[in-house]
């Protein structure tokens, strides 16, 4: 597809005269987004996109602070029983959603048990399995009223887990958390998400929702730390093409790019270094390969051969221009709760000539001939991910592998994965929503909206299971090793890269700190003249 069309020329002045006028009455910050939201419900959401907007429109129970640490949010405290089974949360008095209503206990009752329902159909839903009930309810083996959650009075509420979960309080930060005014989405249905009904608690509501142009938010003077909060107006425009931002940055209307292209990235480190931002993130850039299609692409054999094939340290350096590294496992190195040597693709030191004649060997015991495959490979649009796959379409060739791009707009693009679409390979990346090897591997899990490669393994599944309810961190953590030994073993997911977090930051702006979840709420930064 094209770029999205944006305003250039004499428009984009005319839009910089606009604003700069209306700079004079109240602070505007101009966002911009890798890609528009799917949608704004967050229990229909999956992307880090979308996870941005909705974390100035609500908050939640806890919060991320400039840091990116967990502090209290909604809730002003919370108490975990000895058994660290269940957690007791106190909301605060003032907290209020932006039409005036009290933010309630029973608000979070409510949509808790909504992402659960069945027919919410929220593919994101498995991120809170670790709720007493949860997995069952989203099976229709019990009912949303079993959901270990209650709503003791307006002002507590009480949340029972299936078993001591170290990252509970991070996982709560995550948008699946974030509560609903149950009113207006009773009455309204799914319009609750539209500009002039939605509802939010958070330092910013929706004024407007523009599709490939831009979502405008004002603040809410009914937050409850509205005070505190020093942009009146934020703007957040959508750049699949990283170039356009980087102009439009340059040209000073646009304070924020939440990504960059990797191909300009000398020029941003000559001319643009103090704006420039890269710094490590806990995510990892892979290739799902449906394994459910008949052919040779569910033999693992095949599949580890196109793995052996990719040259990580090429696409790491020159595609990326040393803003990612090369990756041999799903999980990133550095997470919390993990083994001390964690397992990693036996051919991550090889030669890369000497795993190619692997791979030949590989193909050839598997029967596929030479020039006999022909892969579709799909990608979610931007530079940086064409290049990417572009260079593995021309490391396949050398295994006589052949391969077609195949680009799809972003704003529909998981939907298509979640929603088992046809495909041969695609470009997929995870961000943790919280530091531990669980939320990488439970991707793979049978039944998981995320496991786009529909693998299914009976062992996997039964260590993944295991590790949910082990208490000991260090025997939960070699059960977790073992998962991954097995998925690294077929390789359903390709891992090629672990990811950097980059974008460009005006001078303007203040109150940015670089942090490893990328977390850059708009209540904690100011607009400098």
């Amino acid at each position: 597809m094209t770029a999205h069309p944006f305003r250039t020329g004499l428009c984009a002045l005319a839009l910089l005269a606009g604003t700069t006028t209306l700079a004079s009455a109240q602070v505007t910050l101009v966002r911009g987004n890798d890609t528009d939201p799917a949608t704004l419900d967050h229990h229909l959401t999956s992307s880090v996109a979308e996870s941005r907007i909705l974390h100035d429109l609500y908050e939640g129970l806890v919060i991320q602070n400039a840091k990116g640490e967990v502090e209290p949010g909604d809730a002003e405290s919370w108490e975990i029983s000895e058994d660290g089974l269940t957690y007791t949360f106190k909301l605060r008095q003032d907290a209020k959603w932006s039409n005036g209503d009290p933010v309630t206990a029973g608000d979070y009752l409510f949509a808790f048990r909504r992402i659960m329902t069945p027919a919410t159909a929220a593919g994101y839903a498995s991120i809170l399995f670790p709720v007493l009930n949860a997995e069952a309810i989203t099976a229709g083996q019990k009912q949303p009223d079993e959901l270990g959650v209650e709503a003791v009075d307006d002002h507590t509420l009480k949340i029972t887990l299936n078993a001591p979960t170290p990252y509970f309080l991070e996982l709560l930060t995550h948008q699946t958390a974030l509560p609903l005014h149950q009113t207006t989405v009773e009455a309204e249905g799914s319009n609750f998400t539209r500009a002039g009904v939605m509802v939010t608690n958070g330092a910013y509501m929706l004024e407007s929702f523009t599709p490939n142009d831009r979502i405008v938010m004002v603040k809410n003077p009914n937050f409850r730390d509205a005070d505190t909060v020093q942009i009146d107006r934020i703007e957040w425009t959508p750049f699949e093409d990283r170039a356009t931002c980087l102009r439009r940055f340059e040209a000073g209307e646009v304070h924020i790019c939440s990504d960059v292209p990797a191909e300009q990235m000398s020029y941003m480190r000559e001319n643009l270094p103090t704006n420039l931002r890269i710094a490590p993130y806990l995510g990892t850039y892979y290739l799902p390969v449906k394994t459910t299609n008949e052919g040779p692409l569910s033999d693992p054999r095949v599949r580890q051969a196109i793995s052996m094939v990719i040259d990580r340290d090429f696409i790491a350096e020159e595609v990326w221009q040393e803003t990612m590294l090369p990756a041999y496992s799903l999980v990133p190195p550095g997470i919390a709760n993990y083994v001390a040597e964690p397992p990693m693709l036996d051919y991550a030191e090889t030669d890369l000539l000497d795993r190619e004649d692997q791979a030949k060997a590989l193909l050839e015991e598997a029967g596929v001939a030479e020039g006999s495959l022909t892969l579709d490979l799909r990608y979610n649009t931007s530079e940086n991910n064409k290049n990417t796959m572009t260079a593995v379409a021309d490391m396949l060739k050398n295994i006589g592998i052949n391969a077609t791009l195949n680009e799809m707009e972003g704003a529909g693009y998981f939907n298509y994965l979640r929603e088992d679409g046809p495909f041969d390979m695609v470009r997929a990346g995870w961000i943790g929503d919280y530091s531990d090897p669980q939320n990488f591997l439970y991707l793979n899990q049978s039944g998981v909206s995320f496991n786009y490669s529909k693998w299914t393994n009976e062992e996997y599944d039964r260590l993944m299971q295991e590790a949910s309810t082990t208490l000991d961190l260090a025997a939960r953590a070699e059960i977790l090793a073992d998962a991954e030994r097995i998925f690294l073993a077929e390789v359903p997911s390709i891992p090629i890269l672990t990811y950097s977090s980059r974008a460009l930051v005006s001078d303007r702006v203040q109150g940015w700190e670089d942090n490893l979840p990328d977390v850059h709420y708009t209540r904690w930064l100011s607009l400098s003249e």
